[in-house]
C-alpha cells in the first residue's frame, strides 16, 4: 500500500441571527476545490429563546448540505472514469 500524502481541508461557517433564526453557512476548501452548504433554523414563537440549539441545528443542517453536496461531487467523478464492461 502507498503512504498516503497529507493535505489539509478547512471549514469555514458564517452564521446569521436574529430572534427567531439563524441561517448558516458552512464553506469548504479542500485546496482544489471548494463547497458550501446551507442550513437554517427557526424557532417556534411559543418556544423558550435558547440561541445554541438553533445555531446547533443550522450547523447539522449546513454541514448535512454539504455532505450532499460532497456524494454528488465523488459521484460524478466516479461515474466519469470508464467502466470495465465498456
Amino acid at each position: 500500500m502507498e503512504a498516503l500524502t497529507p493535505h489539509r481541508w478547512t471549514l469555514k461557517f458564517e452564521i446569521v441571527e436574529d430572534d427567531q433564526h439563524c441561517e448558516m453557512v458552512v464553506h469548504l476548501d479542500a485546496g482544489d476545490r471548494s463547497l458550501s452548504g446551507r442550513g437554517r433554523s427557526r424557532r417556534n414563537p411559543v418556544d423558550q429563546s435558547v440561541p445554541q440549539i438553533g445555531e446547533e441545528l443550522a450547523a447539522a443542517r449546513a454541514l448535512q448540505d454539504l455532505a450532499n453536496h460532497l456524494l454528488d461531487d465523488a459521484w460524478g467523478t466516479i461515474e466519469g472514469f470508464p467502466s470495465d464492461k465498456d
